[in-house]
């Protein structure tokens, strides 16, 4: 009976914690947004399924998780520099077709994990791969048209293309 009543009790109550921080609760834009998401799932797993741990605790442990994701989220908006210190810089894996063999060792990228994101994206020729980009949540970017350069201001190594030919996988 204790899981279905931590259920009942914290299900609502993460929704309406969710409706209070707003809509990036678990929009997965940074890298604290997404440990939050997973922090927050594991919180609500454990207090459901754990019957020593109160559901008063896991709901105390809720509020926190958004509260401080808040806060982080206003202090990025508010100061200049914090995103930088909070979040990962986004890293061009591929520009033009060309592979960035250092950027996929950065990443800690396969020439296979690569092509796998290529194919989910529809691209059919490397070619046609003109930014790939590991952003800072963890997905892969793959645009086949160049972008425009207000679009691709913070990326990491979206310096002139690398030389040679273009690259096959």
């Amino acid at each position: 009976m204790t899981i279905l009543l931590d259920a009942v009790i914290l299900l609502p109550a993460l929704m309406l914690f969710v409706r209070i921080a707003g809509l990036r609760s678990f929009a997965k834009m940074s890298a604290h947004d997404f440990a939050v998401t997973v922090a927050t799932g594991s919180v609500v797993a454990s207090t459901v399924v754990n019957p020593s741990t109160p559901w008063s605790m896991g709901l105390l442990a809720l509020a926190a998780l958004l509260a401080v994701q808040t806060a982080i989220g206003a202090f990025r908006v508010r100061v200049k520099r914090a995103q930088h210190w909070t979040d990962n810089e986004p890293l061009v894996l591929m520009r033009d077709g060309l592979v960035r063999e250092e950027a996929l060792v950065e990443a800690r990228m396969t020439r296979d994990d690569l092509r796998q994101k290529l194919r989910g994206a529809g691209v059919t020729r490397m070619a046609d791969a003109a930014l790939v980009v590991l952003e800072t949540t963890g997905d892969v970017s793959v645009l086949t048209e160049p972008p425009e350069d207000t679009l691709v201001a913070e990326l990491r190594g979206i310096g002139a293309p690398p030389p040679g030919p273009t690259g096959s996988l």
